[in-house]
């Protein structure tokens, strides 16, 4: 509120009627009558009194249009004389001066020729972000549907550019950064036309009113405006069609638009207008260019946080100063704009307080959107806005779709969480069309925002939350399970349900593993312990098998823990054998002779003979990563003795293996070949073809070192084509290696070139980056010419 129209008022420019108007709005301010020109405006830029203000301005710019030869022309002198605002001859004048009175844009009294006098605001952008940032990709996509040069048959013209994103994603802020940019190039002198058509609160701006308040810009007296929509379309269409002729193309930025009908009537006649729309929502319907906004990028959020406290206090170094906890304030605000803008003002605030203090409040606080409020803004607040519009179906998908495992969730998990037998897709499509869902990594996978995730779990219910994640700990139990079977199906064996072959089975796995494992972690609370347990020990073969190790430790803990609180001694023991095996994968070998150490003796106290044997096999393992292969040998041999007391002979064998592995490692070649001979005869005998592959490649390293070359070679391909056949890449890659290794110490450096990239190639597709490392550098050592002296 600028004190020079208050003052002017005050001494008569316009008029009793300008009198009553000041002393009107000092009363709406709370202040007495003989409150100055200036403690007025003073008071009125309190943004708590922003609804009385906007609500005197409109009742201003009507008493002003209303008498534009008389009271609007006064004012206009008044203004002018002793003002710091520069006015000018003919249409130009300086907005310097400009008197801010509605919603829609800021309003100059213009005075043209002839005299009269008449609202307008055809410069009415707002200024320009502070702090903005990234965005690039989004901007030049922009700036191509704005530019004018930018029309031809492959490119034809745009009428309509629309903004979409999560509320808080920075829709506003790149449509203004934008607007200013295409300005300065010149493209728009017909002016800029801003609109808050504010879609998303209780009461929207409706088309017609939007309409209205545009032509009043474009300096149409109220009394002139028709009475019909359709008039009042036509009319505003033929002033931008004159506007055009006469002073050129106008920009119409029309922001926080909730539907097309709200965005319809503003659309030009004219091709050289352009129209910039914002929108929680997709809108197709417009026919417009969809510029979808994500969240900004790690690197986009840090400068974000830094350039806007700067702003705040050029000396301010605390995000550089500590750029590990800037980064991690920036995922706990998910790289949305409005967050970290709220999480710049609080540390403003407080300029003593350190980012890592930040970072420790929002990360143990239980109610992290309540955190991310600083008195003006809320991040719950924005997401409200966009959650009371949802119909009663699509919220409950929302919410419940807040509590999935994992990342992503797939169709099938999404409509076991909403109990149904198909996937809710119409809610699911009207959830993204509003940005509150987006679209996963693939067809028919869906993902959440973090902050909207939170936002989901806060409405919901316990009650009907814990039901839903009920339904889908039994749904992954059920199919993980099935999966399972299949990867451990030999021949013989019953014929799993579900999954056709192996391949179906990794692939459930491959797209469920972030939900299953996350799933398992439920296994710390009462009530979803007992299956979250059972369902971490159907995914101990495929974790094991994809080499997913750090996976394979979160879930052995965690079911660990469940198991452990419901008092299942048998479970607690299964776990311990599990978490055993991710520790021996992970070179943790004290670690891992503990774990199983303590499996064995939970299996050996139920007297579950089988389950002891096999604690003892991986306690041998474990022993012989920690150089104590003596004791290893006698693990397994106590192994061998349990399993064949069970009468199974494909844990004896596997038992067998070990043992020959731990006997080659000492020396005791004679002794490894016999134990690996047994064990490959008794995993023929058993039809485990996979398992014979894996021991072939144990007889070759023993036949190796015996120096029975060609032997060896002969033992190494038979378990690279077995392992193959099993879609083994370790085990292939482990085959390969060795026949590099013999290759090379047989003087054949192009063999085992060869051999050794191909291990790479196998490791590569097993996860394994440590052994494709190794091979790689064998290779580039055999194509390194020799040093000379």
């Amino acid at each position: 509120m600028k004190a020079a129209l208050l003052e002017a008022l005050s001494a008569g420019a316009g008029g009793d009627a300008g009198r009553c108007a000041v002393a009107e709005l000092a009363r709406k301010l709370g202040l007495d009558g003989g409150a100055s020109a200036r403690e007025i405006a003073e008071a009125a830029n309190d943004p708590a009194w922003r609804d009385a203000v906007r609500e005197w301005g409109e009742a201003l710019a009507e008493l002003l249009s209303a008498d534009p030869d008389g009271a609007a022309g006064a004012v206009a002198r008044a203004m002018g004389s002793g003002s710091a605002a520069s006015w000018y001859d003919g249409d130009h004048a300086d907005f310097r001066g400009g008197v801010f009175l509605r919603e829609v844009v800021g309003v100059q009294v213009v005075i043209q020729r002839g005299g009269a006098a008449v609202p307008e605001a055809l410069a009415g952008l707002p200024p320009r972000p502070g702090g903005f940032t990234g965005r690039e990709g989004e901007t030049a996509a922009l700036l191509r549907a704005l530019d004018p040069a930018v029309t031809s048959a492959e490119s034809p013209a745009v009428l309509v550019a629309a903004v979409s994103g999560l509320g808080g994603i920075g829709k506003t802020a790149l449509a203004v950064e934008t607007a200013h940019l295409a300005c300065e190039r010149g493209w728009f002198p017909g002016g800029v036309l801003f609109i808050d058509l504010h879609g998303y609160d209780q009461e929207p701006v409706t088309a017609d009113r939007a309409l209205q308040a545009l032509l009043r810009a474009l300096g149409i007296p109220p009394e002139h405006i028709p009475t019909t929509a359709d008039e009042r379309v036509a009319l505003y269409r033929s002033t931008l069609a004159v506007r055009a002729q006469e002073r050129g193309a106008v920009l119409v930025l029309a922001d926080n638009a909730s539907s097309p009908d709200q965005v319809r009537p503003l659309l030009p006649g004219d091709a050289r207008h352009h129209v910039l729309v914002t929108s929680r929502d997709r809108l197709p319907q417009l026919g417009a260019r969809l510029v979808p906004l994500d969240q900004l990028t790690p690197k986009e959020a840090y400068e974000l946080l830094d350039r806007a406290l700067r702003i705040a206090d050029p000396g301010d170094t605390r995000v550089v100063d500590d750029p590990d906890a800037a980064e991690q304030l920036a995922a706990l605000c998910g790289h949305l704009p409005l967050a970290l803008q709220i999480a710049v003002a609080l540390l403003a605030e407080d300029p003593g307080q350190p980012v890592t203090e930040l970072v420790a409040e929002l990360g143990e606080s239980r109610d992290r959107l309540g955190h991310l409020d600083d008195g003006e803004r809320s991040v719950r607040a924005a997401f409200e806005l966009s959650y009371r519009r949802l119909s009663p179906e699509q919220a409950r998908v929302l919410r419940l779709l807040a509590l999935a495992p994992g990342p992503e969730v797939s169709d099938e998990v999404v409509a076991v969480l909403v109990g149904v037998e198909a996937p809710p897709v119409r809610e699911l499509k009207a959830l993204a069309r509003g940005h509150l869902v987006e679209r996963g990594s693939g067809r028919g996978w869906w993902r959440l925002h973090d902050l909207v995730r939170v936002f989901g779990v806060d409405v919901g219910s316990r009650e009907e939350g814990d039901v839903a994640r009920e339904r889908v700990l039994g749904f992954y139990l059920r199919y993980a399970d099935l999966a399972d079977d299949r990867l451990r199906w030999l021949p013989g064996m019953p014929v799993p349900e579900r999954f056709g072959d192996r391949a179906q089975a990794l692939a459930w796995f491959d797209g469920e593993r972030a939900g299953l494992v996350a799933a398992v972690g439920w296994a710390r609370e009462e009530r979803f312990a007992d299956d979250a347990a059972r369902l971490a020990t159907c995914l101990v073969q495929y974790l094991d098998w994809r080499r997913y190790f750090d996976d394979m430790v979160a879930v052995a803990e965690a079911a660990r823990q469940g198991a452990h609180r419901v008092g299942d001694g048998l479970g607690e023991a299964m776990v311990w054998h599990n978490m055993g095996v991710a520790l021996w994968r992970e070179n943790r070998a004290e670690e891992a002779i503990e774990a199983q150490s303590h499996a064995r003796d939970q299996f050996q106290a139920i007297g579950d003979g089988l389950r002891e044997a096999i604690a003892w096999n991986n306690l041998g393992l474990a022993l012989s990563q920690g150089g104590r292969l003596q004791e290893a040998i006698l693990a397994h041999s106590r192994a061998r003795d349990l399993s064949r007391t069970a009468n199974d002979r494909r844990r004896e064998a596997t038992a067998l293996t070990n043992m020959g592995l731990a006997l080659e490692t000492v020396g005791r070649t004679a002794e490894a070949i016999t134990a690996h001979t047994r064990a490959r005869d008794l995993f023929r005998a058993v039809g485990d073809r996979h398992n014979e592959g894996r021991v072939w490649n144990s007889i070759g390293k023993s036949l190796a070192d015996d120096g029975q070359v060609d032997e060896a070679i002969e033992a190494y391909r038979r378990s690279r084509e077995m392992c193959r056949e099993f879609e083994d890449s370790y085990g292939e890659g482990h085959a390969l290696y060795n026949l590099a290794r013999v290759h090379k110490a047989a003087h054949r450096p192009t063999e085992a070139r060869t051999h050794y990239l191909q291990a790479a190639d196998a490791y590569i597709r097993a996860n394994a980056p440590t052994e494709t490392a190794q091979a790689r550098t064998q290779a580039a050592a055999l194509t390194d010419p020799p040093l000379t002296p």
